[in-house]
């Protein structure tokens, strides 16, 4: 599903469906209850097993956007201007497939290249997406407006029988996980699950989040869980690899887990026989903000290679074995 910061309704629209269905289309039983607020955050409640009023809160978080562009403006030559939207590896771009998401459907479109045999006329790259029109008229005609976004193109591969690489595994997998693990769940805590909004663009979903529970629904959260991409493998973590289990977050440039939770994890994961690695990396996660405000936080998250590119990779022994982690730990904690 194609989801950029900002406007990830159809990512939203589809995780609803598959909260709300099984795998044989029937209505599932048992629930989280659901609510939207008002920039998109997606929030399902699932009380404690226990007296709801005397147990923990725990908020539980994966965000539903995707790297991408915003169409700033039509070009009278058929082209399409665009803008970044999160962390796009420049380097990568050219010679891309992309989709432009319109208010009428989707348009297929190319960012292009500068073959080897013009550079010697001086011809240079431009970051403009294509769709095969040739005036601004023909790109009204068919539908695109300034502010539509654009995505690249997914495409998958199932490498070596347990490999996947696909583009916006950055967060998609963590929206599955969270979805896996509220179906049915008896927790020991309450717990608040979020699909959020806006990460990639400076955690903004998940600061409205805190600022709603603080303020409107005077929840004081005991935990704060992000379930988020660890980008590996290089000299800062070169010892995590993928199919060697979930990994623990321990340490990136927004936050540090809490010790207690994270020795919590890994006596739950030993006692249960499921590989767990502990590593630090880069960028930020949605618990970050949580920490500001007095809540502890872990990320969880299972090791992705090429992060932010067209071909993310993941184990998917990794995610199914991470699932199993959280619910265990939402059941125990």
């Amino acid at each position: 599903m194609p989801g950029v910061s900002g406007r990830e309704e159809k990512v939203r629209e589809k995780i609803i469906y598959m909260l709300e269905k099984n795998n044989f289309g029937e209505k599932q039983k048992n629930l989280p209850a659901l609510s939207v607020d008002k920039i998109g955050n997606l929030i399902g409640k699932v009380p404690s097993r226990n007296n709801p009023e005397s147990s923990k809160n725990v908020i539980v978080m994966a965000h539903m956007d995707e790297i991408g562009f915003y169409i700033t403006s039509l070009r009278d030559d058929g082209k399409l201007e665009v803008r970044n939207v999160g962390g796009i590896i420049e380097d990568a771009i050219q010679g891309s497939f992309v989709e432009v998401v319109t208010g009428n459907g989707i348009v297929d479109g190319v960012i292009g290249t500068v073959p080897p045999h013009l550079k010697s006329d001086g011809v240079v790259f431009e970051k403009v997406v294509d769709v095969g029109a040739r005036s601004k008229q023909e790109l009204i005609d068919v539908g695109v407006s300034v502010m539509d976004y654009v995505v690249f193109k997914k495409h998958f591969s199932i490498l070596n029988k347990e490999f996947l690489a696909l583009r916006s595994l950055d967060d998609r997998f963590g929206c599955y996980t969270l979805i896996e693990s509220c179906k049915d769940i008896s927790p020991n805590s309450n717990l608040v699950f979020s699909w959020t909004v806006q990460e990639e663009v400076g955690l903004r979903g998940a600061k409205a989040l805190l600022n709603h529970f603080a303020t409107f629904e005077r929840v004081d959260f005991d935990l704060a869980i992000a379930v988020d991409s660890f980008a590996c493998c290089s000299k800062q973590n070169k010892h995590i690899e993928l199919g060697k289990g979930p990994v623990i977050r321990a340490y990136d440039n927004s936050s540090i887990s809490a010790p207690d939770v994270v020795k919590f994890i890994l006596k739950l994961a030993e006692r249960e026989g499921i590989p767990v690695q502990l590593g630090t990396t880069g960028g930020g996660n949605d618990a970050s903000v949580f920490v500001e405000y007095g809540v502890p936080m872990v990320a969880l998250s299972v090791p992705i290679r090429y992060l932010h590119s067209q071909v993310e990779m993941l184990n998917i022994k990794d995610l199914l074995n991470l699932i199993k982690l959280l619910r265990l730990f939402l059941e125990s904690f």
